[in-house]
């Protein structure tokens, strides 16, 4: 059955796989968005600006066989589900797991405790993220029902177009070594798990469910494995053959390297227990309910294949510039701490 799709938003890196593959698999994609990028091929862009309140009528007036929000903005979920239910059969949130309360635990499934939801419509701060997508969520089930609403609550996603870096960081680097003699840094963490959804999958997934009419809440992530494995993985598809370098997660944070994301990082890594749980939720429902993952290495292989297409140098978004390398590993080469006693 061929889907009339509307996607709120469409014209960035998750949503334009969306509706990509949606209009792959021959449906009739409409991106609602506020045009500052075009929308992908084959798709009916409508311009809207979803704070004000006429964003919607020029989709009210036809019927949706689905609706896909990826909003972070509570006010802006409301808006539109007062708006459309009357016209539309279902509602899928893309939400996040970070609207878990705690990240602490190891393989929570989808009736872990939330953040308590934002009560304002607008996000002030990055660090209310998981309590707008919570809010999100509710509003979004409020008013279609659990009968009518899925929601996917996303861990990381990762593969080409990733601009955040924390998936093409690794793959770059070990392909790109910042010293002579092609020495690579990484951070001892024994305990830790990494897990990275392809976005191609999560997108491909969401389509699916949209087809097959699922609904319900789900943990949407990659599988997790240690952090070493998947760097293992990224050395391996850069054909990188150098010193890898292995430093304590204590002497990288007294130099102020940070975890994660952003600048002066080292992605993926995280040196709190209290987060470990991040990259280890339970994909049981998910997996059951059709989502499949391609191998990490695939995944590693095309975003390093995009990283070095890219006209700008990395790193970008996250990582160690060439220097910071350098001055890192000078360090700990010239430091007493990993010499033999």
């Amino acid at each position: 059955m061929i889907m009339k799709l509307l996607l709120l938003g469409g014209t960035a890196w998750l949503g334009r796989a969306i509706a990509g593959r949606a209009i792959e698999d021959g449906h009739q994609v409409t991106c609602l968005a506020r045009g500052t990028a075009a929308a992908p091929a084959g798709a009916r862009l409508v311009r809207a600006d979803r704070d004000r309140p006429d964003a919607y009528d020029a989709v009210r007036d036809q019927h949706w066989d689905a609706v896909v929000d990826l909003a972070r903005q509570p006010g802006q979920v409301r808006r539109a589900v007062s708006a459309l239910e009357p016209v539309a059969g279902r509602y899928l949130f893309v939400s996040s797991v970070s609207a878990y309360a705690s990240h602490r635990e190891l393989w929570q499934d989808e009736d872990a405790l939330l953040l308590p939801p934002l009560a304002s419509d607008v996000i002030d701060s990055m660090t209310e993220y998981g309590q707008a997508k919570v809010a999100c969520e509710q509003g979004a089930t409020a008013v279609f029902g659990a009968g009518r609403t899925m929601i996917a609550r996303v861990g990381l996603i990762g593969g080409p177009g990733d601009e955040s870096g924390r998936s093409g960081y690794w793959p770059w680097r070990f392909s790109r070594p910042a010293d002579e003699q092609g020495s690579v840094l990484i951070p001892a963490a024994p305990d830790l798990l990494a897990a990275v959804i392809d976005v191609r999958d999560l997108a491909a997934w969401l389509v699916e469910c949209a087809e097959r009419e699922v609904t319900g809440v789900f943990n949407a992530a990659g599988q997790p494995l240690p952090l070493a494995d998947h760097l293992a993985r990224a050395r391996e598809v850069a054909g990188h053959s150098g010193p890898v370098i292995t430093v304590p997660g204590d002497w990288l944070a007294a130099r102020g390297v940070a975890n994660w994301a952003g600048p002066r990082s080292l992605p993926l890594w995280l040196d709190d227990p209290d987060w470990f749980g991040l990259n280890a939720r339970d994909t049981s429902r998910a997996r059951d309910a059709g989502l499949r993952s391609r191998p990490l290495r695939d995944t590693l292989t095309d975003v390093l294949a995009w990283e070095l297409a890219r006209p700008e140098p990395g790193p970008h978004g996250a990582g160690l510039t060439d220097a910071e390398e350098r001055e890192l590993i000078s360090s700990w080469q010239g430091s007493d701490i990993h010499k033999p006693k």
